[in-house]
């Protein structure tokens, strides 16, 4: 009878354990979803940023026309001038008799004229070389003069009776000598587009003076006692306003120059005849730029090298998307003043 009984026990288990196995089996392969090996993601892949190379401004297309370098006056009896409220990029350095001169740099926005133009200077195929492109002068000393066509750079030059320049009626020579600058440009149309030369935020809130620096409304800069440009801060147009001597500095198109950055570089200078900015080195530098001033240095390795521009921690300064104008004072006379 106990055999019985537990006979019977161990077929109950038996049936138990027969359901709950069952009930554990995997689903039949006619009950899963029939994999079909694809897989649909709803990620975009964001379009690549297309920069204006010496704007650091978004474009749709980059311009693909060569860069202009024109060697400027200012003198002032070459006030006021044309075209500098088109420029991507200014250097403003120290000549003789304690005047300055430019070179202005177009390829973003090439006006029809530009001027007046002048003489090279020993500095001037360090400041074009990284560039490349077209360089426009009225001649020069004939070492200087070398020393520019040896640059990987197209030279036009009115002394060599290159074509492009006309003479003023509104002023006397030598402060006349005009370049028809968009001609010069399409007549070398197959001479590429320049290389990015400096770093750019997104927009002026996230360049690195808006980022790291102190709120500035004012540059005051001395060359020498004959040139102390300024810079003014005007935040309705997010730009900085250009004076010389105590003067709005204006063009002939009646708009005060300005600029979206406003770069101050301490350079050492070769003092002689003729001043020698050397800018193969490094130094101390300021960058403005959204209202804001930070300080930090540059440095350059070779002629055809860009200049670097990192901040007192060591990185890269990013400047706001724009053009900018980089004042190039002398470590030992130059001095600047923000308020």
């Amino acid at each position: 009878m106990r055999t019985s009984n537990r006979l019977l026990r161990l077929a109950v288990v038996g049936a138990a354990a027969a359901v709950f196995a069952a009930g554990c089996a995997p689903a039949t392969p006619k009950d899963a979803p029939e994999a079909t090996g694809e897989y649909a993601s709803s990620y975009t892949v964001p379009a690549e940023r297309v920069l204006a190379p010496l704007r650091g401004t978004a474009v749709e297309v980059a311009p693909e026309n060569p860069s202009l370098a024109v060697k400027i006056d200012n003198h002032e009896e070459a006030r006021p001038h044309y075209g500098l409220n088109s420029t991507d990029l200014v250097f403003e350095e120290l000549v003789e008799g304690g005047l300055t001169r430019y070179v202005a740099v177009f390829q973003s926005s090439v006006p029809e004229t530009v001027g007046p133009v002048r003489s090279i200077r020993p500095m001037d195929p360090d400041i074009i070389s990284p560039m490349g492109g077209l360089v426009a002068y009225s001649g020069g000393a004939d070492q200087f003069v070398a020393k520019m066509r040896d640059a990987p750079v197209v030279n036009i030059l009115d002394d060599a009776g290159d074509p492009y320049f006309d003479r003023g009626v509104d002023r006397i020579a030598p402060h006349n000598l005009l370049l028809r600058a968009q001609e010069a440009v399409a007549a070398h149309a197959d001479i590429p587009a320049p290389q990015q030369q400096f770093a750019y935020s997104i927009d002026q809130g996230t360049s690195s003076a808006a980022r790291l620096g102190a709120p500035v409304n004012s540059l005051s800069l001395t060359f020498s006692p004959e040139r102390f440009p300024s810079w003014s801060w005007n935040a309705e147009a997010g730009v900085y306003l250009r004076s010389q001597e105590g003067s709005a500095d204006v063009g002939m198109d009646g708009a005060q120059h300005q600029s979206t950055n406003v770069v101050v570089l301490k350079v050492p200078v070769e003092r002689g005849d003729v001043p020698f900015t050397q800018l193969t080195g490094t130094g101390e530098a300021w960058f403005s730029s959204a209202g804001k001033t930070v300080q930090g240095s540059w440095a350059k390795g070779t002629r055809d090298e860009p200049l670097r521009f990192v901040d007192a921690s060591g990185f890269t300064v990013q400047l706001a998307p724009g053009n900018t104008w980089i004042e190039m004072i002398p470590a030992d006379e130059g001095t600047i003043v923000t308020e």
